[in-house]
């Protein structure tokens, strides 16, 4: 069994994590905690393998918190802002979940904390990691076009529309970019407000760019330290 706790100021945030943890068998879920003060008791007596820990938190923040917990078990961090990305690298942390937090990339994030502690992954797990429908349809010329998810390579946006970017075409269909980044799976990544990348196609990244093939794509300031922390910690 994985023993976990959960240090979150939102209710509701901890409900979502209960519910992902629920799915799994192997996640044993000992205790929740509004602030990281009163997790520590916790900490003390029992035996934790991993915390799902907020950042901006009453009392304590959870960059704090790691900081001056001696012998911390290993963190996720669950949190509702971007600009921490880079920071939460640099505390060797397993994974960075932007909120709100999808049962895929929940699941994603576990499968890293198992590889990193040499534990097995369950072959009805990666049946899970796998969403059902493996692609999409876009309505382009009057008419709707199969696109599989693994055969994107990024997705652009123009205005009223999008321009899907495959490896041997491109297809371009009227929908606004959030909205179709709310359809793909876990693997897609915002890194400007006009460009979604397939993290699976980036063969090369700055802190400016990022590069697939020969293509360069620009990296948004407000979306670079969750570009880097993804690129680094999700993969």
């Amino acid at each position: 069994m994985i023993r976990c706790l959960i240090i979150d100021d939102e209710p509701l945030a901890i409900e979502v994590i209960k519910t992902h943890l629920a799915q799994l068998s192997e996640l044993q879920l000992v205790g929740s905690f509004a602030n990281a003060v009163a997790a520590l008791e916790t900490l003390k007596r029992e035996p934790i393998d991993l915390i799902f820990l907020d950042i901006e938190m009453p009392l304590l923040s959870g960059i704090d918190f790691i900081k001056n917990t001696p012998m911390v078990p290993k963190v996720i961090f669950t949190t509702a802002y971007r600009n921490y990305a880079i920071e939460s690298y640099e505390l060797d942390v397993v994974d960075y979940l932007l909120k709100p937090i999808s049962f895929s990339r929940f699941f994603k994030a576990i499968n890293k904390f198992k590889t990193m502690a040499q534990l097995p992954i369950a072959k009805e797990e990666v049946k899970k990691e796998v969403p059902l429908n493996d692609h999409l349809y876009v309505n382009a010329n009057k008419k709707f076009i199969k696109i599989a998810y693994h055969e994107i390579l990024y997705v652009e946006s123009m205005k009223d529309y999008i321009r899907i970017h495959l490896s041997d075409k491109s297809v371009v269909t009227k929908e606004a970019l959030s909205n179709f980044e709310a359809k793909l799976p876990a693997e897609f990544l915002r890194i400007h407000r006009s460009f979604i990348v397939n993290t699976q196609k980036v063969t090369a990244f700055t802190k400016v760019d990022v590069e697939i093939g020969k293509t360069e794509l620009p990296i948004g300031t407000s979306y670079k330290e969750t570009v880097m922390g993804f690129l680094n910690i999700g993969q």
